[in-house]
């Protein structure tokens, strides 16, 4: 695939991303930034919440895994969608309810400022390094297939890359990411369905011999309940499915953003449990086409790199594939990425703006808009940071390292909510802060440790929920003995 296609691909998007939010964010004020104005339609925020849960690691990552994991991802996919359903049912009422710019300030209602300041950092981490991870996805696939042959380093490739979502974010926020997820949304499942198409029509292979590739393949199990102690078991996956979606949609400030700008709760509800749908079919369609570009893979004798995240851009982009192929997997991965990676950026503006620096308490309308370009600015440098780094210490399966990170950075957050809404105790807020650093601090030593301890049990994602036990009871150290 030539360097002339894939940069015409890469601007021809751009330039529609630019155009979509320069139309929907270009009278956006602060509450549009925020959270949308409050005046979505449903189906449109749904579709967005596709768009945004499908990141560039999904798209890329997901095909590559089934060489060694099989379907079992699915069995998380499972998990997600009755994540979904405790999201729609249990926490958008109560965030509706309370009328919440930051889902952050529900901490600071039920346990104090300690308790929603360590809410708010926590997710700055986990948000920061997740959205890194995702972008440092990006940028190895266009240095290896752009940046590299013009003997551009990689510093370059990620100052343009951040720059961009900076770019297309300024003005809009929320209000711009909602336009903008849907038309990434259109695109990824365009990219999908006919990048099936396309490489069933070069191996001249009908829908049905497709369907029986499929099923007779040793890579399509989806169901594993053999071995405990195996990292695909179904109750791990499945449970840490269920837990994480809760974690890292829930009570993400980034997902939450979108939901929130539903025009009341039970329309938010109604796009949680139809995008939950699609997002699982989803899942199980790139799936299969894992399995199909393995076996395009195999009869052409593709020799595959090492690291799975790289089987989809080597298959798509092969002389042997119709070069529509390889446009649609630059289309995908484009856009899921740069809107992954917006979204990201303005949640991090708006959790530090109004959570760590007090947001429209502290200031007028004004001078809240210049404090938040300028921390959307020094968000977008982190991130550039965080990448670079991420370039120099290497990932060869950006997925596992999306889940490892979301079981240390998030458990400390579920823990808190989940204290909130199950019981009615008040703790010591002043003491929130040493509990949250102290629970991942136990779940590493407990990791490291776990197959001496347990008799070769290693822990995997379920790692999230133990650190959110652990939070759950350090903070019943906490109460205080007047409970109401």
């Amino acid at each position: 695939m030539s360097k002339a296609i894939i940069i015409a691909t890469i601007l021809g998007y751009i330039a529609v991303l630019f155009t979509v939010a320069y139309i929907s964010g270009r009278r956006a004020n602060n509450e549009g930034f925020f959270v949308g104005n409050r005046s979505s339609s449903w189906w449109m925020v749904m579709l967005a919440m596709v768009g945004a849960a499908m990141s560039g690691v999904t798209f890329v990552s997901v095909p590559g895994m089934v060489a060694a994991s099989g379907f079992s991802y699915f069995q998380m996919a499972l998990g997600f969608m009755t994540g979904y359903f405790v999201i729609a049912f249990v926490l958008i009422p109560l965030f509706y309810k309370r009328n919440l710019v930051s889902i952050y300030g529900y901490l600071e209602e039920r346990f104090g400022t300690g308790a929603y300041k360590t809410g708010a950092w926590f997710f700055f981490i986990s948000k920061l390094l997740g959205a890194s991870v995702r972008l440092f996805l990006i940028c190895v696939v266009l240095q290896l297939l752009l940046f590299e042959p013009y003997g551009l380093p990689f510093w370059v490739n990620a100052a343009v890359t951040v720059l961009l979502v900076l770019l297309y974010t300024f003005q809009g926020g929320v209000k711009s990411l909602i336009w903008t997820d849907t038309l990434k949304t259109i695109c990824l499942v365009l990219s999908i369905v006919l990048s099936i198409w396309f490489v069933l029509d070069r191996l001249d292979m009908s829908l049905s011999e497709m369907i029986a590739t499929v099923k007779g393949s040793d890579s399509s199990r989806i169901f594993f309940f053999d071995d405990v102690n195996d990292k695909r078991y179904f109750f791990k996956q499945f449970l840490a499915g269920v837990f994480s979606v809760i974690a890292m949609t829930g009570l993400d400030q980034d997902m939450m953003q979108r939901s929130l700008a539903c025009k009341n709760y039970r329309d938010s509800q109604k796009n949680l449990v139809v995008s939950a749908l699609l997002q699982t079919a989803i899942i199980f369609v790139l799936l299969v086409l894992g399995v199909i570009l393995y076996t395009f893979a195999a009869r052409m004798n593709i020799a595959l790199p090492q690291g799975s995240d790289n089987m989809f851009p080597t298959v798509a982009t092969q002389p042997t594939m119709p070069v529509v192929v390889g446009i649609l997997f630059i289309l995908g991965l484009v856009s899921s990425t740069y809107s992954a990676a917006g979204s990201a950026l303005t949640a991090l503006t708006t959790s530090f703006t109004i959570d760590v620096l007090g947001g429209a308490k502290r200031y007028d309308d004004n001078r809240l808009t210049i404090v938040r370009k300028r921390v959307h600015i020094c968000m977008a440098v982190a991130m550039f940071a965080v990448i670079c780094a991420l370039f120099i210490v290497g990932s060869s399966n950006v997925i596992d390292a999306v889940y490892t990170l979301a079981s240390y950075t998030y458990g400390p957050i579920l823990g808190l909510f989940a204290f909130g809404i199950l019981t009615k105790w008040r703790v010591r807020g002043k003491y929130v802060g040493v509990v949250a650093i102290v629970a991942p601090v136990l779940c590493f030593i407990l990791q490291q440790n776990s197959e001496a301890w347990f008799n070769g049990y290693k822990f995997s994602y379920e790692l999230l929920i133990v650190n959110a036990l652990i939070t759950f009871v350090g903070l019943m150290l906490l109460i205080k003995r007047d409970k109401q």
